[in-house]
């Protein structure tokens, strides 16, 4: 069995975010506007009425997963495999210094592409290993109930990706999502690929 409906989303706005800073892997907490983003976020989740959450382990994912877990009475589980892309070198850097210090890896990236010797993480082994995460998680559940998947914003595209039964290596597809919006998938009953995405870069109700 699986979860017949999994909702992806995107943690609540740090620091980094703000001035436009790769974060990757890098432990970057929430700012004020963050915790309140996550707090008016967890609201028209909870109306959802999951019947799990699950959290990466970075702390920004997991503040804002706790304020799911307050509104839902749902203890919320952890999974590493859920951590946002890893950007090696370049994390803590904004675009502009990037590109500055490395311009031919920086056009390469733009492009889509995967430049190397920098440390960023393949885009197609991060689809692959957020794709597992729900999977299983969502194999938990049954048809009429819902996963609430607390997530990052690359995490989140590759991810997509891999679910549609596409490599994330290679095509680009799903957009981007704001901070605490969220995306909605559900298994197809039969055919190819095993989930369909029905809503992306949903925003909560202001």
């Amino acid at each position: 069995m699986s979860a017949g409906t999994v909702v992806l989303v995107r943690h609540g706005q740090t620091q980094w975010n703000a001035f436009r800073r790769l974060q990757g892997q890098a432990d970057v907490e929430l700012d004020e506007v963050g915790i309140e983003q996550a707090t008016q976020a967890a609201v028209p989740l909870a109306a959802m009425r999951p019947a799990a959450v699950v959290s990466s382990d970075l702390v920004r994912a997991a503040r804002t997963a706790a304020a799911v877990g307050d509104a839902t009475g749902l203890e919320v589980a952890i999974d590493a495999r859920l951590r946002e892309r890893a950007f090696g070198a370049w994390e803590g850097l904004d675009h502009i210094e990037i590109e500055g210090g490395w311009p031919a890896e920086y056009a390469l990236w733009s492009g889509g592409g995967q430049p190397e010797g920098v440390g960023l993480e393949p885009r197609g082994d991060v689809g692959r290993r957020v794709a597992a995460a729900v999977v299983e998680h969502a194999g938990r559940l049954q048809r009429d109930e819902t996963l609430l998947v607390i997530t990052h914003g690359a995490a989140i595209s590759a991810g997509i990706a891999a679910l549609l039964g596409q490599d994330a290596g290679s095509w680009n597809g799903v957009s981007g999502l704001g901070n605490c919006h969220w995306s909605v998938l559900h298994p197809t009953r039969s055919g190819n690929p095993g989930w369909r995405l029905s809503a992306h870069n949903v925003a909560p109700p202001s």
